[in-house]
């Protein structure tokens, strides 16, 4: 056995990522989905071993995503405050070449746009051919806080809006799941991600961001206001997964009181839908081949 190959074993691990997908049609209760498990690594040096590999196998698939221009990913993330969002995407995607991937962050939605239907401002983000979007919070706002904070609906203007909350929920989520079956049908692979983080965790990573001066800038009033709405986001969280994951378009609800873990489950997931496209390098054409060979030929 060569050195990779020893490399290649001493970083082998099992990640199965039907243990956190939603089925469709599932109902979910959040509090049978843990926050934390058994952590899949070993030590600091493992964890880095495994990222680094699922880093540098990422990094191939993004060209082949690249190079055969016949699907576009797109990524989901969401989650509770301080759950490790922007950290997932991070580190998970830091090998990916910045001309095939971008980052789209979707916060409260200004006047020009809410003058439109609620996909709008999302659609106008979606990826083309060959590359892989990500998205941190997304059109799911409008489902989630919306539905924490109905008052917002005041503001879009919907005309003969139900009286009735559940039709308008009902509503959108069937606006919803047509989007992502009309992208899935047209080559836009979509993958979402629920970063499940506990309570007391997030209330300790709170403290951590104000006892850090470098992390102050993390932490604002707001974050402590939307905390006391816990209960009625993971009320809000279960309606959304249950109606929402497909076969073609799942969630993922991924254990994330530990960093390092979600990354890593985050990481295999998307490793594992990229490598499922079971994309090829495009073949040259006689014609071309010939091309190239006359070209080569000058350049001698």
């Amino acid at each position: 056995m060569n050195d990779e190959s020893r490399s290649a074993e001493r970083i082998q691990m099992k990640i199965d990522a039907k243990d956190f997908r939603v089925r469709e049609g599932d109902t979910v209760d959040l509090r049978q989905w843990p926050t934390l498990v058994d952590p899949i690594y070993s030590s600091k040096e493992h964890y880095r071993q495994i990222l680094d590999d699922h880093v540098l196998r990422l990094s191939a698939q993004q060209q082949l995503l690249y190079a055969s221009n016949r699907h576009s990913v797109l990524l989901i993330f969401q989650a509770m405050d301080a759950a490790g969002k922007d950290g997932a995407i991070r580190h998970v995607m830091s090998g990916i070449n910045p001309q095939g991937c971008q980052v789209s962050s979707f916060k409260h939605p200004g006047p020009a746009e809410l003058q439109h239907d609620f996909l709008w401002r999302t659609t106008r983000e979606l990826p083309e051919r060959g590359r892989i979007g990500i998205f941190n919070r997304s059109y799911y706002e409008e489902v989630l806080i919306v539905r924490v904070h109905p008052e917002i609906l005041e503001g879009e203007g919907i005309p003969n809006r139900p009286k009735h909350g559940k039709a308008l929920w009902a509503d959108r989520y069937r606006s919803i799941a047509n989007l992502e079956r009309h992208l899935q049908a047209n080559g836009t692979r979509i993958v979402k991600f629920f970063l499940h983080l506990s309570k007391d965790e997030q209330r300790r990573r709170f403290i951590a961001r104000i006892d850090d001066p470098e992390k102050n800038w993390k932490f604002n009033l707001a974050d402590l206001e939307e905390r006391k709405f816990w209960k009625q986001y993971m009320k809000a969280y279960e309606q959304c997964l249950g109606a929402t994951s497909s076969r073609d378009a799942p969630w993922y609800v991924v254990p994330a009181d530990d960093k390092q873990n979600a990354r890593l489950i985050v990481s295999q997931i998307v490793l594992d839908t990229l490598e499922g496209l079971k994309m090829t390098y495009p073949k040259a054409s006689a014609d071309r081949l010939e091309e190239l060979q006359a070209i080569r030929a000058q350049l001698e």
